[in-house]
């Protein structure tokens, strides 16, 4: 079951002084892509983190066998790797993608020691609502609840929390409100907590033209292609090729996380999340004290590398500055060249190494 501080206990967050350690990884990522510091003036070097093994993206097909643990309204699946009584990392998909995004980090950080904890978040995948009756709610602070009921289930005190896209959401909520929870923090494409009100403003013409599908399922016919198996398939393969321009994956990689599109309360969940942001659709009132706090942008605290992936369309200009003082910890950004929205399936011994270097802040 859930903790309840995980309902009702939220820290009073602090400003704190901003301090920046930064690592510089010049080398470490294979494949020939870049790693730049975002403030390389501030930059100092680590000599306590180890270097993460070079991986080629794509040397793994998939995860030993799958787990299935009850916490607070999902029955959750995830994969595991690594000791199991050595400090966590949870990693966190986004959307359209699934596990899978993880497959190669997530041996390479077992390697180094880590207990690997790697979920479905609802809605995909193996992780199914314990009740019919359960509203298919994907506003951000239930997703990020979930994450706090996993490891009450799992009995983790604290992880470092990795993800992107809604992954990055939902580690940035868990720093921000439960710290105490939140080692340490990896966040792709930096702050990406929701400001509804701020969501109800225009933004420019390309970037409104990026969120293409945003506005798509704010639609019936939206709705009714991802409730369609092959709209659905279609829709997100579209997806996966505009916003990994660069990315050079097969067709087998792409079915394997499409099979986790099948699962029933897919089209629910996803149709709600987006229109939720938007403020086309109602979340639940016990999430209203939350996102009240989130709605007012908290700063996070807690360790952090963001990355931002230079490929991708929604990588906001200015290397990390739009979002940097959200973060009042130990600090670092870097962007990787020539990566796409995927990243940590894109650049898998980058996005590793960014774990193995925030722990050791």
């Amino acid at each position: 079951m859930i903790n309840r501080r995980g309902f009702g206990k939220v820290l009073g967050l602090g400003t704190g002084t901003a301090a920046v350690s930064l690592a510089g990884l010049q080398g470490r990522q294979g494949g020939g892509t870049d790693l730049e510091s975002a403030s390389a003036a501030s930059r100092t070097t680590s000599s306590a983190a180890p270097n993460a093994p070079t991986v080629t993206p794509g040397v793994h097909a998939g995860f030993p066998r799958l787990k299935q643990i009850r916490a607070g309204l999902l029955d959750i699946g995830y994969a595991e790797l690594g000791p199991a009584h050595r400090p966590a990392v949870i990693c966190l998909h986004g959307w359209p993608y699934d596990i899978h995004s993880y497959v190669d980090v997530a041996p390479l950080l077992a390697q180094e020691g880590y207990r690997v904890i790697v979920p479905y978040l609802r809605g995909h995948g193996t992780t199914r609502f314990l009740s019919d009756r359960t509203f298919r709610n994907a506003q951000q602070s239930a997703i990020a609840l979930d994450v706090i009921a996993l490891m009450d289930a799992l009995k983790i005190e604290k992880a470092v929390l990795a993800g992107f896209d809604w992954g990055s959401r939902t580690a940035d909520i868990v720093a921000a409100l439960w710290p105490e929870r939140c080692k340490a923090l990896v966040s792709v494409s930096g702050y990406l907590i929701t400001n509804r009100k701020a969501n109800l403003d225009p933004i420019a013409a390309q970037a409104e033209h990026t969120w293409w599908y945003q506005y798509y399922f704010a639609t019936e016919r939206g709705r009714l292609a991802m409730e369609d198996k092959t709209r659905r398939h279609d829709l997100t393969r579209f997806v996966w090729d505009t916003v990994s321009p660069t990315w050079d994956f097969d067709d087998a990689t792409f079915e394997r996380t499409a099979a986790a599109f099948d699962n029933p309360d897919y089209g629910a969940v996803v149709i709600h999340n987006y229109r939720w942001r938007l403020s086309l659709a109602d979340g639940e009132r016990r999430y209203d004290g939350l996102e009240k706090r989130l709605a007012d942008r908290p700063f996070i605290e807690v360790p952090t590398i963001t990355l931002d992936p230079e490929r991708d369309p929604f990588t906001a200009p200015g290397g990390g500055t739009s979002y940097r003082d959200r973060f009042t910890g130990k600090y670092e950004h870097r962007t990787l060249k020539g990566i796409g929205h995927n990243l940590p399936q894109e650049a898998p011994t980058a996005f590793a190494q960014a774990v193995i270097d925030v722990d050791g802040f």
